[in-house]
């Protein structure tokens, strides 16, 4: 079955402890952090998802899903590492070129972590397959990175297709996971496209019933 990462990037900071305990009750598969720097995307929720990963990792044992939107990655999986994350996500367009994504890719698994790679709703597939057999995750960003609360773009659910065919054909383990204005309304034709995790905040956070709101997705 689909698994659910929620998304904390619009969590009221007063309510964090109360949220986290809320979601494990609701069965969230994973805390989804969104770590951004200002500078490859315009936030910066750098200081706030630090302090919401020490709060979950005194709080919580539900795994952290981590993506980077950030240029500096080395210096920001370092900073996260410390938390035990599941899994870490860089962007493949923050890389300067191919040798430095494959050094990323190197870096996170020699330091024990999994590791995935994220692309843009721009990014073809095709200029991130030779790295396809050496990751575990791709995150296919169904909207443009930097804020949530934005529609998804039809035109990425295609890629999650292409990328399904390439794990079929290819015998790879790859997750496909999305990201980007998913609901209850388009998460059954990300999962028929090939799905593997949704991401979803807003869908959630501003539900009545964040057990039902996860299942409904699921």
């Amino acid at each position: 079955m689909v698994e659910v990462a929620t998304s904390l990037l619009n969590c009221n900071e007063d309510k964090i402890i109360d949220t986290i305990h809320e979601l494990e009750k609701a069965k969230t598969n994973y805390f989804h952090i969104d770590v951004m720097d200002g500078e490859f995307v315009k936030n910066n929720t750098h200081d706030k998802m630090l302090e919401f990963c020490e709060y979950l990792d005194h709080v919580s044992r539900t795994p952290l899903d981590v993506h980077l939107m950030v240029k500096d990655i080395k210096n920001f999986i370092d900073g996260y590492l410390i938390f035990n994350p599941n899994i870490i996500t860089f962007h493949y367009e923050a890389c300067k070129d191919k040798e430095e994504v494959m050094n990323m890719i190197k870096y996170v698994k020699e330091k024990g972590r999994r590791v995935g790679l994220a692309i843009k709703p721009n990014t073809k597939v095709e200029e991130i397959n030779e790295f396809l057999p050496y990751i575990h995750l791709v995150l296919v960003m169904t909207v443009e990175p930097g804020e949530g609360g934005q529609t998804l773009i039809k035109d990425t659910i295609d890629k999650i297709k292409e990328l399904n065919k390439i794990r079929e054909e290819q015998n790879l383990s790859f997750d496909i996971e999305a990201d980007g204005g998913i609901n209850v309304e388009n998460s059954q034709e990300l999962i028929d496209s090939g799905t593997d995790i949704l991401v979803a905040g807003t869908a959630i956070l501003k539900s009545k019933d964040y057990k039902e709101a996860i299942m409904n997705l699921k």
